[in-house]
């Protein structure tokens, strides 16, 4: 069921299955919605009460003029599980959803018994030790990073901008085509484009927290599993490794036969994995 609640300074929309069950909250990334759940939800659901939101301009969720720094966006994450009445949220993040993840596990760990980050490295890991294959692989970023320049080059072409890298980032490419109508749709809304770009725009904020924490020797203590596609962002290389500095009880593998878009190219073998570490 779609809701809509209010926040501290916006609504947020989310799905949720409903119920009493302990609580699993899944974030999404760039550029896409909690749509990009669909097809892990029904299975998820028959064990937790399962909650997907559209984060901070996303979807439906408001659109707002700033709080795009992942501490404000994680504690957006945090309202919402205090709006749904839980004292403990097992959360799964994939691409910018899992940046939230990481940040909510720094700040708000008294409540997190159980995370999951989907084919990213730590974001100060990636600006700290940045390589050529860095910024073959994620030059995006820094152009979204640029004021006005993406809305004014995107905006006339948003549906061939997000196509490219729906087609660039996938190995299991017909998963997605049924959906990628949905997110241009999306990212056609009055104030979305902007506020995707605003999600890397805040990276500047994003490193001075992540910095901070990191280099006063703060990290998430409990185990992380981290997944990645054998085919996504950060494939062809030890993810595990890049998070043990940040989460030293970090664990995990890539995904065979997968690309960037897990949840949509590999659900079930997601969902097996998720199942062991969820449950543990």
């Amino acid at each position: 069921m779609r809701r809509i609640t209010q926040l501290s300074d916006i609504k947020m929309s989310y799905t949720d299955t409903g119920g009493t069950q302990p609580l699993v909250v899944l974030l999404h990334g760039w550029p896409q919605t909690s749509q990009c759940w669909a097809r892990v939800i029904p299975d998820l659901a028959q064990h937790y009460r399962v909650v997907a939101p559209d984060l901070r301009g996303y979807g439906l969720t408001d659109k707002p003029r700033g709080g795009f720094d992942k501490k404000s966006m994680a504690q957006d994450i945090r309202e919402l599980v205090n709006h749904l009445g839980y004292s403990s949220v097992r959360i799964v993040g994939h691409d910018r959803g899992a940046r939230v993840a990481h940040r909510f596990a720094l700040d708000h760990g008294e409540v997190l018994t159980h995370l999951t980050v989907l084919d990213i490295a730590p974001t100060l890991h990636m600006f700290r030790h940045g390589s050529m294959d860095t910024a073959h692989g994620y030059w995006h970023w820094l152009f979204h990073m640029k004021d006005d320049l993406p809305e004014l080059l995107v905006g006339p072409h948003i549906d061939a901008y997000l196509r490219f890298f729906f087609e660039r980032w996938t190995l299991q490419r017909g998963a997605l085509e049924p959906v990628i109508g949905d997110y241009v749709e999306a990212f056609s809304q009055p104030g979305a484009l902007r506020s995707g770009f605003d999600d890397y725009r805040a990276t500047d904020i994003d490193l001075v927290h992540d910095a901070g924490d990191f280099d006063a020797g703060r990290t998430v203590d409990l185990p992380v599993q981290v997944l990645w596609g054998a085919q996504g962002l950060v494939g062809g290389k030890d993810v595990v490794e890049f998070w043990k500095p940040f989460a030293p009880n970090a664990f995990g593998e890539p995904i065979s036969d997968c690309g960037h878009f897990i949840p949509e190219e590999q659900p079930e073998i997601l969902l097996d994995k998720l199942k062991h570490h969820l449950a543990a």
